[in-house]
């Protein structure tokens, strides 16, 4: 190896290695497909070394890439910290800001803080991505994180978003007619209930509060989900109870079409908040967002 690799190459390599996807990757890096293939092959001709396991399905690093990678990582972040400083010398903040968010962290986002942010640094691109799962927002190269904030990783710096949370237990009138009204946490497990499935597969417990005494419920149901907005309208339809945050809920309960259940057992905890690492330089364009974050905390209305 005469030469060592270029940086735009070493950075597709890190890329494609970590999503796992040429066509995800390349998107990403607005190139065709077939040009990253190619530019791979050329780095691995270059370096001698095979660095990509390569199927017509999918693509993972071999041993060689994943050594590679592990090095590559913490010397691109390096990099990207080192030119993200030089945006302090700028009037406004440019370039790509990546947050990573469940889906209903990105719409209370879009509700407010992107609106709000675009408009005052169009020269920012918010590139927001929703997943279930909580991931490691250093090593996918996310600049932020949006979760409850109980599940904000400790070595992380969050900021809540300013809202309280509830977690309601409701059902469809209908359905309260033809079986009853729980009244007490422990009634629920003589109903049909509607169960959220985790990203990790587990089910998620239904959790109750009361003047200090609190309450974990496994309820029994025969449907189980995995999105808040169809256990929503699960519940609307008369198939059993489902325990939603309040923002999911809240619709149907105005509409009359969902009834909200043990609201003595369903005080409010710490909501949503943005994390970010604090051991790298803060972006000017993460700062300028935290920034409108903080203001519209300081003006939204607790929950109801």
């Amino acid at each position: 190896m005469n030469q060592p690799p270029d940086l735009n190459s070493l950075n597709a390599f890190m890329l494609v290695a970590t999503r796992r996807s040429f066509r995800q990757a390349a998107d990403e890096l607005g190139l065709s497909p077939s040009t990253l293939s190619h530019m791979l092959r050329a780095l691995e001709q270059k370096m001698d070394v095979r660095l990509l396991h390569r199927t017509t399905r999918s693509v993972s690093p071999t041993e060689a890439g994943e050594k590679l990678l592990a090095s590559l990582r913490p010397v691109l972040r390096d990099l990207d910290s080192a030119l993200a400083s030089l945006e302090d010398f700028r009037q406004q903040p440019a370039g790509t800001l990546r947050i990573n968010a469940s889906e209903s962290a990105a719409r209370q986002l879009l509700q407010q803080a992107v609106p709000v942010f675009l408009q005052r640094y169009p020269a920012v691109t918010v590139d927001l991505v929703t997943e279930g799962r909580l991931i490691d927002i250093v090593s996918e190269q996310f600049d932020a994180g949006v979760r409850l904030l109980e599940d904000v990783p400790q070595d992380m710096i969050a900021v809540p978003l300013g809202r309280e949370v509830r977690f309601l237990a409701v059902a469809a009138p209908g359905y309260l007619r033809q079986h009853g009204t729980p009244a007490t946490p422990d009634a629920l497990r003589q109903h049909q209930c509607i169960r959220f499935r985790l990203p990790s597969g587990k089910l998620y417990r239904w959790e109750f509060s009361r003047r200090g005494v609190e309450q974990v419920i496994e309820p029994p149901g025969a449907l189980m989900l995995d999105h808040l907005e169809l256990m929503a309208e699960a519940a609307v339809a008369g198939l059993g109870i489902a325990y939603l945050p309040d923002s999911v809920a809240k619709p149907w309960l105005r509409a009359g079409k969902l009834t909200a259940l043990l609201e003595e057992w369903s005080p409010p905890y710490p909501g949503l908040a943005i994390y970010y690492p604090g051991h790298r330089h803060v972006p000017a364009a993460l700062r300028a967002f935290i920034d409108v974050v903080k203001s519209l905390a300081v003006t939204s209305p607790v929950a109801e």
